[in-house]
């Protein structure tokens, strides 16, 4: 394989690695904020029990975010060298306005979340759980608008040697898919978050420890009304994004569909294997008329297709085409659990129902898995362009020898899995001791249930 191809699979890699922490880490946050809020509300030691829980988890899924995030900024001169000096005027002040804005804010107060209960009290502790949840949400705001700038590029003028200069500050970060692409992306990192929650929960109450029910309940009841209100935000969000793409990216479009001819009152395909080479379906499963319906919202909708462009010009079909279908699988089976949880709820059978404990804890891995299919429909439905129309990917990677960039990919493949079985090591020890072992500790120089602090006897049902 040749450096492009091996420079692609490494970022693949590196960056599917990372979109996970924050697909987790930024839903994950505002629950924390949810169970602090409740805890200052309510006073009920529940709440501040799986607040401590979920604070701790929370750390180490933002240390790997923040570990892998830094490979990917040193990838960039690295291995696209090419591209970094062509876009640098355009889309590096963006980066810089995340590290001011965002991770500055989060590094300054994600200590006295982690640490700083028991030493400055629950408002200002509140405060900073806030604070680092505001800032994960300004994170993914300037990351989307930089790809989103690559994705649909305006308010620029490019120079005799390829460069591109920013006319618009403004124009630069609200592109015309970067409204669509942030709301997605956020809106699935709470779904995400929710069912890691949700999993989490029907695990303690499926295991039945006396302890671990009251947080177990209060977690899986709050988990699930979040998912029942934003699986079925998600999929009309992803509707209006879709329209998006069809007007500013129509080729993307073609290829997530495997339309290969422009064409009116087109059918829907369910499945198929598309044939690159002949430019055709094998073994289609089609709807007819259903396609211009979903894709348009109109009966006689035109969608353009992959023969309008030359075969240079399209992005690999058969990975956008089954991401795609991953994607909305995933988003199916997790709107079916969602709305179960409503009717076993209201069957007064939401935490005595164990095949639907079951369900929930297999629902764990969807919200990542349909994470990064649409991130594979992003980024491998806009090539084989890297700032669409504009600069071809092939233009932008650095002049480096294919072994250089095969060992760091293999260097990164090792370690990047350590890192992983050391998060789940950590982490599926906390979820099996349970929230009831994480005991508060108390302030220094007070016994235990100073100041509003529960002590071991202290924890009542909600």
């Amino acid at each position: 394989m040749d450096t492009l191809i091996l420079s692609r699979l490494q970022f693949a890699f590196t960056m599917g690695y990372h979109i996970l922490w924050p697909a987790f880490t930024i839903g994950l946050a505002w629950f924390i904020v949810f169970l602090g809020a409740a805890w200052l509300r309510t006073r009920n030691p529940v709440w501040q029990e799986l607040q401590r829980f979920w604070i701790k988890v929370f750390s180490l899924a933002f240390g790997m975010g923040v570990v892998t995030g830094v490979v990917i900024s040193y990838q960039l001169g690295l291995n696209w060298s090419a591209y970094a000096r062509a876009t640098a005027n355009v889309i590096g002040p963006l980066f810089v306005l995340e590290v001011l804005t965002a991770f500055f804010l989060e590094a300054g107060f994600v200590g006295i979340m982690l640490f700083g209960r028991e030493r400055v009290g629950d408002k200002i502790h509140f405060a900073a759980c806030l604070i680092v949840a505001t800032g994960t949400v300004i994170s993914a705001f300037w990351i989307i608008s930089a790809n989103s700038w690559m994705q649909t590029p305006q308010a620029f003028t490019t120079t005799a040697d390829g460069r591109f200069i920013a006319t618009d500050f403004w124009g630069v970060i609200f592109t015309p898919s970067m409204p669509y692409r942030f709301a997605h992306m956020v809106t699935a990192s709470f779904v995400t978050g929710a069912f890691v929650v949700a999993g989490v929960s029907a695990f303690w109450l499926w295991r039945g420890r006396p302890g671990d029910q009251s947080a177990a309940r209060a977690a899986f009841s709050a988990s699930l009304w979040l998912a029942a209100i934003l699986v079925p935000l998600q999929l009309e969000i992803g509707d209006q994004h879709g329209q998006n793409t069809r007007q500013y990216q129509p080729i993307k479009l073609a290829a997530i569909e495997a339309r290969w001819d422009t064409a009116s009152r087109v059918p829907l395909t369910l499945i198929a294997w598309p044939n690159e080479k002949q430019e055709r379906n094998d073994y289609a499963l089609d709807i007819p008329v259903l396609g211009s319906i979903v894709l348009t919202h109109s009966l006689d909708g035109q969608v353009q297709g992959l023969k309008s462009v030359p075969a240079i010009d399209r992005p690999p079909v058969v990975p956008v085409f089954f991401a795609f279908r991953i994607m909305v699988g995933c988003g199916i089976l997790l709107l079916a659990i969602a709305m179960t949880g409503l009717f076993l709820r209201w069957r007064r059978r939401l935490y005595d129902t164990r095949w639907y404990q079951f369900a929930c804890m297999a629902s764990v891995p969807l919200g990542f898995v349909a994470t990064l299919a649409g991130w594979t429909i992003t980024e491998v439905g806009r090539q084989p362009w890297v700032v669409y129309g504009h600069l071809r990917t092939a233009h932008a990677v650095s002049p480096l020898a294919g072994g250089a960039v095969a060992s760091s990919l293999g260097v990164a493949l090792i370690l990047y899995n350590l890192l992983l079985l050391g998060f789940f090591f950590y982490a599926g020890q906390m979820v099996f001791r349970g929230p009831s072992n994480l005991a508060p500790t108390p302030p220094v120089g007070r016994p235990a249930g100073a100041q509003g602090l529960p002590d071991a006897t202290s924890r009542t049902k909600p």
